[in-house]
């Protein structure tokens, strides 16, 4: 009997008992997916594991991925659909099934919905992001200031000023932004921390705007770049974790006001 079959049958049976369904599928049908699907999620996650893969590299075909896991072509076809929205497989059409880039993307939706949800009453979430984004550049503060190069130094004070220039005809400078932040970051050599900068970044680019950001408020920050440059010049560590903090107050101020304080 094939599985449509079998679903018919245990439809009638279902109707035939009572048994509550939803969209014809029993309710402890739906309740068992889950688990199973969660089971072999796990299975393919530690296949890439026990096998060493890499980013980039290619998984097993679909009947190969199946024999290996344990699983129906329908269970391994879900599982790869949670694991490409984590990042952790990438599904290319036409070329296969690769291993992910490992990115933060699942948690940077995560965020970002949770902060749009708040975005309109207290701003939580986004006070909570700009928390994480100051703690991590102030603590590496000193850090930065050893491996960053004269010509690194030159490039956030070209995307300062590109900043500035923008702030003063009231307009928006969210890639300059963004660059500035990670050139700040990528000296240290370390992936993890350029990621975690990314995504925070990101999340706050998407829920700030639920603050109504005032024009003044954007002449200041960009300006409060530039003082993030001329405390690395001045090779003044405390100067430039105080530069960082102070570079965050136009939005810490932005959602004071948006809470009534």
């Amino acid at each position: 009997m094939s599985d449509a079959d079998m679903l018919s049958v245990t439809d009638h049976a279902a109707e035939g008992k009572g048994m509550a369904t939803t969209d014809s599928v029993p309710v402890r049908a739906q309740e068992r997916s889950a688990p199973r699907r969660q089971e072999v999620i796990e299975r393919i996650k530690e296949y890439i594991l026990r096998n060493q893969l890499k980013p980039g590299d290619l998984l097993p075909t679909e009947s190969e991925l199946c024999e290996a896991v344990g699983a129906s072509r329908s269970s391994v076809r879900e599982a790869v659909k949670t694991l490409s929205a984590l990042d952790i497989v990438e599904v290319r059409h036409g070329h296969g099934t690769f291993v992910g880039g490992m990115s933060l993307a699942a948690l940077v939706e995560g965020l970002a919905f949770r902060g749009l949800l708040s975005g309109e009453d207290d701003h939580h979430v986004l006070q909570q992001v700009v928390d994480v984004r100051q703690t991590i550049e102030q603590g590496l503060a000193a850090q930065i200031m050893a491996k960053l190069g004269g010509d690194q130094v030159d490039g956030l004070a070209h995307l300062a000023e590109e900043m500035g220039e923008h702030a003063a005809r009231g307009e928006e400078f969210l890639e300059a932004d963004r660059e500035f932040h990670l050139k700040l970051m990528e000296p240290l050599g370390n992936d993890l921390i350029l990621q975690l900068t990314e995504a925070f970044w990101t999340v706050q680019a998407i829920v700030a705007p639920t603050l109504r950001t005032q024009a003044p408020d954007l002449v200041i920050t960009a300006r409060l770049h530039s003082a993030i440059v001329d405390a690395i010049r001045a090779d003044d560590a405390a100067a430039v974790r105080q530069a960082v903090a102070d570079h965050y107050s136009p939005i810490r101020a932005a959602i004071a006001r948006a809470n009534g304080h």
